[in-house]
């Protein structure tokens, strides 16, 4: 498995058609994301918060550029930033407990939006 270095490297792991330049936008666009779901930890919201939520279907919508899961793959997905993973040591490198807060939202966003 490839090693990551904290957020800006996620892309360069998986073969895709999309230019450099359109990599780079994804990478500033998930790097953004992540730090609204690190303020909002920070800030002391929930995960089930209606601000949180919103952060959730943002990265659904973000997410769904690249592919349209279902609730169980989009849980499946959410599932992968609690194993050990670069993903999970990503998030835990911003901020600790960022990976399980950014889990919850979205278990909790797929069950009330996801079929």
């Amino acid at each position: 498995m490839q090693e990551f270095e904290p957020i800006d490297q996620h892309g360069s792991a998986y073969a895709n058609s999309f230019s450099a330049a359109q990599n780079s936008q994804f990478t500033q666009q998930f790097n953004a994301l992540t730090q609204k779901f690190n303020s909002a930890q920070n800030d002391g919201f929930s995960a089930a918060s209606v601000e949180v939520q919103a952060l959730a279907k943002e990265h659904f919508e973000f997410c769904s550029q690249f592919w349209t899961p279902s609730r169980k793959a989009y849980k499946a997905l959410a599932q992968s930033y609690l194993l050990p993973s670069p993903y999970r040591d990503t998030y835990e490198q911003v901020n600790t407990g960022l990976a399980k807060y950014h889990h919850d939202a979205l278990v909790i966003w797929a069950d009330a939006n996801l079929d």
